[in-house]
C-alpha cells in the first residue's frame, strides 16, 4: 500500500476512480481530477480527504497542474458518444499529453479497456489479441490510439506505464451488474449477444481498489499492458439468474447482434503481474444490491 506520496486521479468522481482515490487518501496526499460540473461532486471529493481539481480533461490544458506528482491513476475519459475526433483527441492525444506532464511519476497507470478487442469466440481475450472495434466504434479505437500514444511517451522518455484493459468493474459505486440489477427490477428485458453464454469475469469494488493501486506500483518500462478483471469467470446470465433469485424476480433476455459481445478475459498474465481478485462473485452481487437497495429483503434471509 502507497504511504506518504503525491498522487494525481483523473475522473476522480467516476465508479472507479473515486473508491480507489478514497482509499490512497488515508495515508497520501491525493489530488482529484475532474470537471466537477453536478452539485456535491467538490464537497464528495473533499469529504474522502481528496483535493478537489476542477479540469475539463477535454481542452488538453495541464499548465495549472503540478507535474511533481509519485504516482498517476488517469481513468478521465470521453464516451465517445458523437465527435469520434473530439474523442480521440481526448481520449489518446490528451493521455500523452498528461503522461509527458508527468513525466517525473513513478508510475503511470492508463485505463484503457476489454473492448479494444476484436471478438474471438467463445475463449478468454488475451493481451496478444488483435484490436477491433466490437461496439462502441468511437470508443474502441480511441483507446487503442490511447494505448498506442502512451506506449511511445513511455519508451521515449522511459516513464514507467501499465496499461490496465479493464473488462467488467461493479459494486456501490455501480457498473454494468448495477445496471442489469436495475432492469430485473424494472421488468426490462437484459439485452445480450447471441453468441451465449456471455462470459464475463467481474471485478468488485473492493478488488479493484487494490489492483488499481498495484498497477500504479507495478508500472514498468516497458509498459504493463494486462487484462484488469474478476478471477473467476461468469455468464452474465448466469449472475444476472442469481440476482433474480435474491429479489425474488426471474430476469429476461434479449438476444440481438446490437448488443455489446462477450468481454472474456484470459487473467493469466494479470494474475502473475498483479495477483488474483478474492471477492467471489456470488458474494459481491449481493453486496452490490445490498449497498444500492438496502430497503430490499433478499430471498436468503
Amino acid at each position: 500500500m502507497l504511504e506518504n506520496k503525491k498522487i494525481l486521479i483523473t475522473g476522480a468522481t467516476g465508479k472507479i476512480a473515486f473508491p480507489i482515490a478514497r482509499k490512497l487518501a488515508r495515508k497520501n496526499e491525493v489530488w482529484g481530477l475532474a470537471r466537477l460540473q453536478q452539485a456535491g461532486d467538490e464537497e464528495k471529493l473533499a469529504r474522502a480527504g481528496i483535493t478537489p481539481v476542477a479540469l475539463d480533461f477535454s481542452t488538453g490544458d495541464f499548465s495549472s497542474l503540478p507535474d511533481d506528482f509519485n504516482y498517476v491513476f488517469h481513468a478521465a475519459v470521453d464516451p465517445g458518444l458523437d465527435d469520434w475526433a473530439r474523442c480521440v483527441r481526448t481520449n489518446a492525444h490528451h493521455s500523452g499529453e498528461l503522461l509527458y506532464h508527468c513525466r517525473s511519476a513513478e508510475g503511470f497507470v492508463f485505463c484503457s479497456t476489454g473492448s479494444v478487442y476484436a471478438y474471438q469466440g467463445q475463449r478468454p481475450l488475451r493481451e496478444s489479441d488483435p484490436p477491433g472495434v466490437p461496439l462502441r466504434a468511437n470508443y474502441s479505437f480511441s483507446k487503442i490510439a490511447g494505448e498506442s500514444v502512451c506506449t511511445w511517451v513511455a519508451r521515449h522518455y522511459q516513464i514507467p506505464l501499465a496499461i490496465i484493459r479493464i473488462c467488467s468493474t461493479y459494486g456501490p459505486q455501480g457498473g454494468a451488474p448495477a445496471d442489469r440489477l436495475e432492469a430485473i427490477l424494472q421488468g426490462r428485458p437484459i439485452r445480450l449477444h447471441p453468441d451465449s453464454p456471455n462470459n464475463y469475469n467481474p471485478i468488485y469494488e473492493d478488488d479493484y481498489v487494490e489492483l488499481g493501486i498495484l498497477a500504479m506500483e507495478r508500472a514498468s518500462v516497458p509498459p504493463l499492458v494486462v487484462n484488469w478483471s474478476g478471477s473467476e469467470t461468469v455468464s452474465i446470465e448466469d449472475y444476472c439468474r442469481y440476482m433474480g433469485e435474491l429479489v425474488g424476480i426471474d430476469p429476461v433476455f434479449e438476444y440481438t447482434p446490437e448488443a455489446h459481445p462477450p468481454l472474456w478475459p484470459d487473467v493469466t498474465h494479470m494474475h502473475e503481474t498483479l495477483g488474483a481478485t478474492r471477492i467471489h462473485w456470488r458474494d459481491g452481487m449481493r453486496r452490490m444490491i445490498k449497498a444500492r437497495h438496502p430497503e430490499l429483503t433478499l430471498t436468503d434471509e
